[in-house]
């Protein structure tokens, strides 16, 4: 005999699966979020189901969808490229696994930037994704990315989204569209089973309409997996414990970075001295302190991701799986017009710039350069917070000797420069860097590999994205600061 109250919880859910595929008929042929979406009878019977419900499992009953770069064995999985058009994966991804072990239901696979490369879902086999937070005849961007995983969510398609973020994926979204999206400590969650951008930056990130929601699903993901060689082992996610049980959020001293402080919109940089201005008021302290090498930490990222994509997407060649074209079965090109044609104009850039940087003539004066620098973000990063990054053995083997006089807890700036651009402001670009610039606040964190959330401040078209970055291992504190913000948003 089950419980009452999984059939309440049941009756509960199947409402609310309802509303969702509701929204879903109604908004995506226009917003283009959902690109694949299973059956809706089985979403409903799944949701409505009492025994999901009846066993405490922490997400029964929650609709959740996956970015279409995630494995799984029912659904294809695309990375919305043409090269992989129709792919079944012969197995599940970790993440995709765990959600459902923990009761969730997924409803589909969202659009996305293909192989998980741009920053306005514009890039995409699928066609472009729409903000819903705006009128969709204005053809606002969604971000990128995870463009599609922020849409579904903002428009009341589902709970919570998986995405993924190299160089802020999901928190960019997260912030054009309204909702929260979180990036944890690299190795925190298994990458398992989510097809590779850049395997050194990579992170499973999530999206949901609130803070609450975002850590429950990071408490069911945050496992250690030996499928994954990247996943933090055990004796690292027990400094973390040890870190987390001393944490308090009391009395914080909040870090703005210097070098952070650049070319705003009025609007963000309004909604960020306002953020700033409430956690003063609640007793916190806010200091500004420098990571020199953060100039840098653009044309470094835009040097290590392509790099990496460019030999991770090397093994499509449509011999063994995805697309291959017809005139590759002969002559000396074996491979060209595959990938010519499989692969669309942004994924072909980055590949041949990340091919370049790793020749010959290139790779002293780029490649080599390029980690240097990110080894001094990481160590700069290191110096400006209160607590040790549980990475090294211990305090004592950490240089200190050009430490800050001043550390933080936390980190608080925006998470983008402007509001969400129509996507005739981004065709007008003069040219194709000028797209990489939106991610010059959400990088750093990747590159040090720091925990980081963007929450929104302010409502509706109003809503600007404001970050959170705590250093390694101290997602806990990120989380609850970002819990702060919340609520003050709600003032």
């Amino acid at each position: 005999m089950l419980p009452p109250a999984a059939y309440h919880q049941a009756r509960s859910a199947f409402g609310r699966a309802c509303t969702c595929i509701d929204n879903i008929m109604l908004k995506n042929p226009r917003m283009n979020g959902f690109v694949y979406l299973r059956n809706t009878d089985t979403i409903r019977d799944e949701c409505k189901n009492p025994e999901n419900h009846a066993y405490g499992r922490p997400l029964a009953g929650r609709l959740v969808g996956l970015k279409d770069n995630f494995c799984t064995t029912d659904m294809p999985t695309t990375c919305a490229s043409k090269m992989l058009h129709d792919y079944r994966s012969p197995y599940e991804s970790t993440p995709s696994q765990l959600l459902r072990d923990a009761g969730a239901v997924i409803v589909g696979k969202v659009n996305m930037d293909e192989f998980a490369m741009g920053t306005h879902n514009l890039h995409s086999s699928y066609g472009k994704c729409l903000n819903p937070l705006f009128p969709l005849e204005d053809e606002v961007s969604p971000g990128g990315s995870s463009g599609g995983s922020a849409a579904v969510v903002a428009a009341d398609m589902c709970d919570i989204a998986l995405g993924s973020d190299t160089g802020g994926s999901v928190r960019l979204p997260a912030a054009y569209c309204g909702v929260v999206g979180y990036k944890p400590s690299y190795g925190l969650i298994s990458r398992h089973g989510v097809i590779a951008y850049a395997q050194s930056l990579d992170t499973v990130g999530i999206l949901a309409k609130n803070v609450a929601d975002v850590e429950n699903t990071f408490n069911v993901l945050n496992h250690y997996d030996d499928k994954d060689p990247t996943s933090l082992a055990p004796e690292f996610r027990k400094r973390i414990h040890a870190m987390k049980a001393s944490r308090n959020v009391e009395k914080l001293r909040i870090g703005i970075v210097q070098e952070a402080i650049i070319d705003l919109s009025p609007q963000v940089r309004d909604a960020w001295i306002n953020s700033l201005e409430y956690m003063r008021g609640l007793g916190h302290e806010v200091v500004v302190v420098s990571v020199p090498s953060l100039r840098n930490s653009l044309p470094t990222y835009f040097i290590v991701s392509p790099a990496e994509a460019s030999s991770n997407l090397a093994r499509y060649d449509g011999v063994r799986y995805g697309y291959r074209h017809e005139d590759d079965r002969d002559g000396d090109n074996l491979y060209a017009p595959t990938k010519t044609e499989g692969f669309g104009s942004e994924v072909q850039r980055r590949i041949l710039l990340g091919t370049y940087n790793l020749s010959a003539g290139a790779y002293g004066n780029h490649y080599e350069k390029a980690q240097k620098v990110r080894r001094c973000i990481q160590k700069e990063f290191d110096d400006i917070f209160s607590v040790p990054n549980v990475l090294h053995d211990s305090p004592d083997n950490v240089d200190s000797s050009e430490a800050q006089s001043v550390t933080v807890d936390v980190l608080i700036q925006p998470t983008t420069r402007t509001i969400a651009p129509t996507f005739k402001q981004v065709s007008e670009a003069k040219n194709a860097t000028d797209a990489y610039i939106n991610d010059v606040l959400t990088v750093p964190a990747n590159l040090a590999g720091l925990p980081a959330i963007s929450v929104p401040w302010g409502h509706g078209i109003e809503s600007v994205g404001i970050q959170v970055i705590g250093q390694f291992g101290d997602d806990q504190l990120v989380l609850d600061v970002a819990k702060i913000l919340e609520t003050g948003n709600k003032l």
